[in-house]
């Protein structure tokens, strides 16, 4: 039984959620230090000029703070701002209102934890997208030393710095703004669900 070991994802990218898909069990570290500028609290997506980053605003903390301790601050009426460039980017996208009402919950509920809010972010893509990962949250942080039943992806899926890996191959498929910027590969997983709706899951 094979085991990929994850971090905490908003909206993760395509590749993130091709391990929920491909492995038998899916472990998400909550132990983990926070770090900024990685996908624990923020996503790409595709729009009419190019790439947008879209980033949840967590509380300060003095030194180093285990992810499931991160707080969403509600610094800047972030909420909104999302869901209106969401709404500005795939509103159009043949799938966008199929999917809407399920996911604007995000965008007017409060969480307190960063960590809960990514979890139940996920298990509602899942939903979405049709596919029932065998999820759990880590219990203590993960050490794993070379186990064949664990493949750690915790710093292979990174926005900015990501390491090799040969199980992802981004697969091209239809995205509204392709004409003008070409594919974007391993976009928000959002992107892959505004665009091919329930045929989503063929490219994971």
């Amino acid at each position: 039984m094979s085991t990929a070991l994850l971090t905490s994802t908003y909206f993760g990218p395509v590749q993130w959620y091709q391990k929920l898909y491909r492995y038998d069990h899916c472990q998400i570290e909550q132990y983990d230090h926070f770090q900024k500028q990685t996908y624990r609290n923020r996503c790409r997506i595709a729009t009419a000029n190019g790439s947008q980053v879209l980033t949840v605003p967590v509380e300060r903390t003095e030194g180093k703070c285990l992810m499931r301790d991160v707080r969403i601050s509600d610094h800047g009426a972030w909420r909104h701002l999302h869901w209106n460039a969401l709404q500005s980017a795939y509103g159009e996208s043949p799938f966008f209102e199929f999917y809407a009402d399920d996911l604007r919950q995000f965008f007017e509920r409060r969480w307190d934890f960063l960590f809960d809010f990514n979890m139940e972010i996920t298990n509602k893509v899942c939903e979405l997208l049709d596919i029932q990962p065998n999820l759990a949250r880590t219990s203590e942080y993960l050490h794993i030393d070379n186990s064949p039943s664990f493949s750690d992806f915790r710093e292979v899926i990174h926005p900015k710095h990501p390491l090799p890996d040969t199980d992802f191959e981004p697969r091209p498929y239809y995205q509204q703004y392709a004409s003008r910027h070409g594919f974007q590969p391993n976009l928000s997983i959002l992107d892959l669900l505004f665009n091919e709706g329930n045929e989503a899951i063929f490219f994971l």
